[in-house]
């Protein structure tokens, strides 16, 4: 196909899409207590079919993470975006929750195979003077989308009565013109052998990359659970233990965290990525301290500063991460690289809102978002800590 768009129109084309997939994955939120209401399924279910999405991307991630390090960007972008346009027309039709469980996981499995092409043709796309600005969008791309897609849900479940349909109509349009946009970009990734022996599952991590991207699991799991508990519980914790039923106080609870993250990573682009994970990290832990304060407390205005704090430190701390370890890997090992960073996240994102979800019966609700925020502290603290070591090496 000939190519159309020229380097920059691509490169705002690629940014939009990428947000545009991140729209969708966060605008399920609040419209899942609606489908409890509607169809009347068990409470659990609902981090089920949050999680779902997680575990459709950590099995794309896994499969073909790196498969456009070897056959070209764009055809794996093309591929991704034609499946995600699937999904949205799942959710269109969908007519109970086993149909949008399936939506989520098909979902997941579009995003899990783009986010790593994604991230790696942003950086690849980006203009010379500014190739840092790919590295960033890649980072920020992601929150925002999370954090908008659930706020605009929030206003359609609040004030229209076709939700659904409205929303996912509208991100079918959003995922069809970024398609086209990601056909008639110029392909930005020498072709390599080994394809077909890419999609083994596995996790590639240049040796030179190692120690960084060891250094920053714990704040990926801390900053990630933080986003997960927003995501994915803001919900039930906004109608069962504030005793408030609004679609549009669901949106919004779960627009702060990650629409601060956006913003803390764009802002924060121009720092070094060491002292931006750094901070990044304590913003994190303090947030979570805070959250715990207010669900303890029954404060509904802590719940928010809190998410407001550690969603700043969630797009730092991510931001910063993607910046230190993306320089240490080639051109050829970039995609695989970001596949493992996207695995560690997404495992971080999912697998604690399932648990946390199968001790909601026999702990309670805030019992359990108690503990959960706990572990963010703790995972928070080791983060500080790896950082901190792998600083005093470097200084040695």
């Amino acid at each position: 196909m000939t190519t159309t768009l020229s380097p920059r129109l691509a490169f705002t084309g690629a940014g939009i899409a990428f947000a545009s997939l991140y729209l969708a994955a966060g605008a399920p939120t609040p419209l899942l207590v609606l489908f409890e209401r509607q169809w009347g399924f068990a409470p659990w279910v609902l981090t089920i079919a949050f999680a779902a999405y997680a575990i459709g991307l950590l099995a794309a991630l896994l499969v073909v993470g790196s498969l456009s390090d070897h056959v070209g960007r764009r055809p794996v972008l093309v591929g991704a975006l034609t499946v995600e346009l699937v999904a949205m027309l799942m959710f269109v039709f969908a007519p109970n929750i086993g149909w949008v469980i399936a939506a989520r996981v098909v979902q997941g499995i579009a995003t899990g195979a783009a986010s790593s092409a994604f991230t790696a043709a942003l950086v690849e796309l980006a203009p010379p003077e500014h190739k840092r600005l790919g590295a960033i969008v890649g980072a920020v791309a992601p929150a925002g989308g999370l954090g908008l897609g659930a706020l605009l849900t929030g206003v359609a479940v609040q004030f229209t009565h076709e939700a659904n349909r409205i929303v996912f109509v509208t991100l079918a349009v959003l995922i069809f013109l970024g398609t086209v946009a990601a056909a008639a970009s110029a392909e930005t990734a020498t072709r390599q052998s080994g394809a077909l022996a890419s999609l083994r599952p596995r996790v590639t991590i240049p040796p030179g990359a190692r120690r960084e991207f060891a250094a920053a699991a714990p704040v990926h799991l801390a900053s990630w659970m933080f986003a997960g508990l927003f995501m994915g519980l803001s919900p039930s914790i906004i109608r069962d233990l504030f005793g408030i039923d609004s679609g549009l106080l669901n949106g919004a609870t779960a627009f702060v965290p990650p629409t601060a993250a956006a913003v803390a990573g764009f802002v924060l682009g121009r720092h070094a990525p060491r002292r931006v994970i750094v901070l990044g990290a304590a913003a994190v832990l303090t947030g979570a301290a805070i959250v715990v304060a207010g669900l303890a407390g029954h404060v509904l205005a802590l719940l928010w500063v809190g998410g407001l704090i550690g969603g700043a430190g969630f797009g730092a701390s991510f931001s910063g991460a993607l910046r230190a370890v993306g320089p240490l890997a080639e051109a050829h090992q970039r995609a695989g690289l970001f596949a493992a960073v996207f695995l560690a996240a997404y495992l971080s994102f999912g697998v604690p809102a399932i648990v946390a979800g199968q001790l909601v019966a026999p702990l309670g609700l805030l019992r359990t978002t108690l503990w959960y925020g706990l572990a963010i502290v703790l995972a928070a603290a080791a983060g500080l800590a790896a950082q901190w070591r792998i600083t005093l090496r470097s200084a040695g």
